[in-house]
């Protein structure tokens, strides 16, 4: 009887309260921006810190439970040395005289992640990481299509840099 009471209070909280973490930030985030403390203020902070989590609830990617820690800090470290990498990479394309003029052109990426989180993380990394202007992913989530600024390299060598240094990583992590 108690541990279902108990079960029936974490589900009333949990829809009461979806997001803790999100209205608290909420919460100071508003009360920051307007710079205001006054009484009025704080219970629009309020109303919006613990209004807009129940209602985006649906919006959130479902819970995420973290495995492997240390890939996930060996694929941040991979993330943030090829992003500057490729800044690099941009800022000598874009430094060219103008008549040796580079063609972008779009890589077709199949996929085999299939966890939207991943899915999620992997359009994140692909889409700030400098030289790829865009991404989409197919409605199947089988494909990535990106925007890749220098058309000189192989769509082959795209492929497999998404495969394996973000993609492989990726799925140790969500799947």
């Amino acid at each position: 009887m108690r541990k279902r009471l108990q079960r029936n209070l974490k589900t009333w909280l949990r829809r009461i309260f979806p997001g803790p973490l999100l209205s608290v930030m909420l919460f100071g985030m508003w009360l920051m921006m307007t710079q205001s403390y006054s009484l009025a203020n704080m219970v629009l902070a309020a109303i919006l810190g613990f209004g807009v989590p129940i209602f985006s609830a649906k919006l959130r990617p479902r819970y995420v439970r973290v495995r492997r820690p240390l890939v996930i800090l060996r694929l941040f470290a991979v993330v943030t040395i090829d992003a500057w990498h490729s800044g690099w990479a941009v800022m000598k394309v874009l430094l060219r005289r103008v008549g040796n003029e580079d063609t972008s052109e779009f890589v077709h990426v199949p996929l085999e992640l299939r966890d939207p989180n991943g899915l999620a993380v992997l359009a994140l990394i692909t889409c700030i990481t400098p030289g790829n202007a865009w991404g989409e992913l197919s409605m199947d989530r089988s494909t990535l299509l990106l925007h890749v600024l220098d058309g000189k390299v192989e769509p082959e060598k795209v492929i497999r840099t998404v495969k394996e240094r973000y993609e492989r990583p990726l799925m140790e992590i969500f799947e």
